[in-house]
């Protein structure tokens, strides 16, 4: 992207800020997590902000930070990135339904697992922090571990037809355009139409 994602300009506020009011809508508490120096912007007065314990060991660093931040105040967490400004609140409430007893519930859309757009409990602790410790790096080594409900698309269809809780932007262009697409959404005011 060439910039911080978090501080990407979206809807009048932060990227960040702007996710955290969808994710509000759904969840509770709400733990930010980021690496060990970076700058985030800021954030509501409730919304705690934990730290990686090491630089640039992925998704699961992070993931191990925000379940020990969530430690007797959850039972399971929604994870995101914070680059998903089409999540939508109905999909978080889909995953939730869906998990059931699973330790995880990931969807599966256009081939290939969302590791950053799935539910986990805070059980799964250990076996993260057991491949942190092995160098395995990759979401779906935990996804072999513990029990998983994988979500296809055909059960998220009818709550995101076209699946926008799972875009991510990663380029200028993508941002870009998800800008120019959410303005287009706002409905004109009265009398304006």
């Amino acid at each position: 992207m060439g910039r911080p994602k978090a501080w990407l300009p979206f809807a009048g506020q932060t990227m960040l800020a702007h996710v955290i009011v969808i994710l509000r809508e759904v969840v509770n508490p709400i733990v930010v997590v980021a690496a060990p120096d970076q700058e985030i912007p800021p954030t509501p007065s409730d919304i705690q902000v934990v730290r990686d314990e090491e630089r640039g060991r992925g998704p699961l660093q992070g993931l191990a930070a925000g379940l020990a931040a969530l430690e007797g105040r959850a039972d399971a967490a929604y994870v995101s990135s914070c680059d998903v400004p089409f999540l939508r609140p109905a999909f978080v409430w889909r995953l939730i339904e869906l998990l059931g007893d699973h330790a995880i519930c990931v969807p599966h859309v256009g081939d290939h697992h969302h590791p950053l757009a799935a539910i986990y409990r805070l059980g799964v602790k250990e076996a993260v922090n057991r491949l942190l410790a092995e160098k395995r790096m990759r979401p779906f080594f935990l996804f072999e571990m513990v029990p998983t409900r994988v979500v296809e698309a055909n059960e998220v269809i009818d709550v995101d037809p076209s699946f926008e809780s799972l875009r991510n932007l990663n380029t200028p262009e993508e941002y870009e355009v998800a800008a120019r697409e959410f303005i287009q959404r706002i409905p004109p005011p009265p009398g304006r139409e």
